[in-house]
């Protein structure tokens, strides 16, 4: 896989054609346009940087990265605007490990314009971070995940899956032209290999020789080496008879040593013809190299591999001969070995990313990559320490105090098992103390005073038996203090929860009422909810029945003075009826009936 930074779309580039993905979704930082510094650089127009404003620790994070050996090569770009730093110095890590630190004047030098490690990623991810030094903002132009042999440079019983080895120098031999594999037409499961060229070691002191023969043994496994690096070599001379490379590096290291031969030389007709020994730094390691002999054939590769330490800050390689013909080389590759630093625990990684979530961390904190390592760039506010039997960083301490934090706290802050200390004073976090710190069974120092917490100090936190130093004052806290954390108080512990109008129950806050569990403050809420609410329906109940006999009366008073004639007029009918009966007459007597 090849990224190019900055980039918004696939990009081939010339002569090779090789695909440069876009450059989405693994970083921040800002895209920008590119400036190459060699002609060497990959020529993309785009580079992503990362000013110190978004944090000193900035990562890609690629996932779904199968198991397995890689070549991983940054190269490095300028900013093309007038106002930047024309040369940023920043350190680059790798899964946690520092590999490459930028030298001033790297501009000047195409082997400097990149750096490239060989390392095992086993846990489908790959996390490269670029580190701030305060001289410029790190500025990458692209990415390259090469995935090679399993066995590709191995290099003896101590080399093995904690081994990265960090490309120090890889040259061509009496050549002028600087290659990739792929220009060698190389397989690609030899990495895509920079080779730079080197025609002399130094004026008269050799002379160079090439061939078009074909090269035996060259691309083979594990490293598959491209067929023409062993097509041109360099020779010593009569008048300097060593042949001697001078490399620069860094002191108290082990480098491992590949020095590359083919004999291509038609003077040379016989095995013995050409003899000599190979000393670094005035140490023999190889002695009586006759490359006929050994390789078995003219035109055929020979590998020959070293691992030595370096105390000085040079490296010196010299072919001294013995037999016949001068010494000759066809290439040589030397790599820094570097142990991988061992990570922190997954799991307390993930409650720091989710802490750095709930409380909004300013970017200036970065919290990017791995929180212990490297160890020259931890996460800032993070103390770690290193478990030997389990070979894991954790995190002891934690201090965030009067950083402008907001938010809560989140659960996950119980995973962070180690701590002692847990400094979160003068922010304006709110919510709950969640009740799972008291799992936190290390902790010694608990501060959160000054923020805006409410809710009741939890129970749980009278577990913390190591706990000598408790701050919570300066908060909105209720309810009674547990007891437990009272009677620490006993054995000279500091605990302080003044400035919490609501607290009450040990000495110097108010005497607390009745206590009632949480489960019966539930049930007593219920029950006056439910009061209320019968209330209200009874209430409207008996509104709405007096307002139907109110309605009612209204009515009756309406109709009552029809109702009190007719009954007066039946009344009377019903009396005249009476006396009629009594005393009878004709119709002729009383005259006419008016009922109607």
């Amino acid at each position: 896989m090849r990224i190019s930074c900055g980039a918004r779309q696939n990009v081939r580039t010339a002569p090779t054609y090789a695909l440069w993905y876009k450059d989405f979704g693994y970083t921040g930082g800002i895209p920008a346009n590119a400036t190459t510094p060699s002609f060497i650089t990959p020529p993309l127009k785009t580079l992503r940087y990362f000013p110190l404003s978004e944090g000193p620790e900035n990562c890609y994070g690629i996932n779904r990265v199968p198991k397995g050996h890689y070549t991983l090569r940054i190269f490095f770009g300028l900013i093309k605007q007038p106002d930047f730093d024309n040369e940023p110095l920043f350190e680059i890590s790798v899964e946690g490990t520092l590999i490459h630190s930028l030298k001033s004047g790297w501009t000047s030098h195409d082997d400097q314009v990149f750096a490239e490690a060989l390392v095992f990623l086993l846990d489908g991810t790959v996390s490269i971070c670029f580190h701030s030094t305060g001289h410029g903002d790190p500025a990458i132009i692209s990415i390259e995940i090469l995935q090679v042999d399993d066995k590709a440079y191995y290099s003896g019983p101590e080399w093995g899956k904690g081994v990265i080895l960090k490309t120090t120098s890889r040259l061509t031999c009496g050549t002028s032209k600087p290659r990739f594999d792929e220009d060698y037409s190389g397989d690609h499961w030899g990495g895509d290999r920079y080779w730079e060229p080197i025609r002399t070691f130094g004026q008269n002191a050799d002379e160079p020789r090439s061939t078009e023969n074909s090269i035996k043994q060259a691309s083979d496994a594990p490293n598959f080496y491209p067929e023409a690096l062993y097509q041109s070599a360099v020779v010593s001379t009569d008048s300097q008879p060593d042949l001697a490379y001078t490399i620069d590096v860094d002191p108290n290291k082990n480098y491992s040593i590949w020095l590359h031969f083919a004999e291509i030389d038609a003077l040379v007709t016989d095995a013995g013809q050409r003899v000599f020994d190979v000393l670094l730094n005035g140490d023999t390691i190889f002695k009586d190299i006759d490359i006929l002999k050994m390789s078995g054939d003219w035109y055929t590769a020979l590998v020959l591999n070293t691992t030595v330490a370096v105390s000085g800050r040079t490296l010196t390689i010299t072919l001294h001969p013995k037999e016949g013909h001068h010494a000759i080389i066809n290439a040589i590759e030397i790599f820094q070995v570097i142990a991988a630093e061992p990570k922190t625990s997954s799991a307390e990684v993930r409650a720091l990313q989710a802490l750095k979530r709930s409380l909004g961390l300013p970017n200036r904190f970065s919290w990017n990559g791995d929180p212990c390592v490297p160890k020259e760039h931890p996460w800032s506010g993070a103390d770690c320490q290193f478990d030997k039997s389990g070979s894991k960083w954790f995190i002891d301490g934690l201090d965030l105090a009067n950083q402008g934090l907001k938010g809560f706290l989140p659960d996950d802050i119980s995973k962070l098992i180690h701590l002692q200390s847990l400094n979160l004073s003068g922010n304006t976090i709110h919510g709950v103390i969640p009740s799972s710190l008291g799992t936190i069974t290390s902790l010694e120092l608990l501060d959160l005073s000054y923020n805006f917490l409410n809710g009741s100090i939890p129970e749980s936190l009278g577990n913390l038996t190591a706990l000598r130093r408790l701050n919570l004052n300066g908060n909105s806290l209720s309810g009674r203090v547990p007891g437990a954390l009272g009677g620490r108080l006993l054995n000279g512990a500091s605990f302080n929860f003044t400035d919490n109008a609501g607290l009450c129950g040990i000495p110097g806050l108010p005497t607390c009422g009745p206590h009632l569990s949480a489960g019966a403050k539930v049930g007593i809420a219920f029950g006056v909810s439910l009061s209320f609410l019968l209330l209200v329906i009874c209430s409207v109940c008996y509104w709405k029945r007096r307002q139907n006999i109110l309605r009612a009366q209204q009515i009756a008073a309406r109709g009552a003075p029809y109702a009190k004639a007719r009954t007066q007029f039946s009344h009377d009918i019903q009396m005249s009826r009476q006396h009629n009966h009594g005393h009878t007459r004709t119709a002729a007597e009383n005259g006419p009936s008016l009922l109607s």
